[in-house]
């Protein structure tokens, strides 16, 4: 009975969770401006708003503790493969409590190999705080060539509609 109580005020917290994002979201107004930000990446360089410029994004926040976002991988694998060469960047983000050996084994040597794309450690929590502080996994955000933010998915997105979505913001001008 006690265990039956916790699992639904855990899910009562989740859902007003997942409610208060949404409701931030929609407050945000219709397709915000993405923030201006630079991305510490695990290789040590820096991404900055300025290598994107131009680009579709899709900033993808995950953590090696979530199932979901290590099950999604193989297809944001894909989907950065299908895109990449028409003008498409992804970028992992990983969340501030993920212990950094554990992100940079899964980005290098995990099941998948080497990470095609980009993996940026969120150290310090200011990657998540500014898209509206991330707190659920995964949680992506498409950006579009002139910066604006397109969709925001959380949880793992439908990767049919994704794919049709990138194609029509690789078609449009900058």
């Amino acid at each position: 009975m006690q265990a039956s109580l916790k699992k639904w005020s855990a899910l009562i917290v989740l859902a007003a969770v997942a409610l208060a994002g949404y409701l931030t979201w929609q407050a945000l107004g219709r397709n915000p401006k993405a923030p201006e930000i630079s991305y510490s990446l695990l290789n040590g360089k820096t991404l900055t708003p300025q290598d994107l410029r131009g680009k579709v994004v899709l900033v993808n926040f995950w953590a090696t503790s979530c199932t979901t976002c290590i099950g999604e991988m193989p297809e944001m694998v894909k989907t950065f493969d299908q895109f990449a060469p028409k003008g498409f960047d992804l970028v992992a983000v990983s969340m501030n409590y993920d212990r950094p050996d554990y992100v940079k084994n899964f980005a290098t040597a995990g099941p998948l190999g080497a990470l095609p794309f980009p993996v940026a450690m969120d150290t310090s929590g200011s990657i998540a705080k500014s898209f509206g502080d991330v707190r659920l996994t995964p949680t992506s955000f498409l950006i579009d060539k002139s910066g604006h933010i397109v969709k925001q998915y959380v949880g793992p997105p439908n990767f049919n509609e994704l794919h049709t979505l990138i194609g029509q913001l690789l078609a449009q001008q900058a």
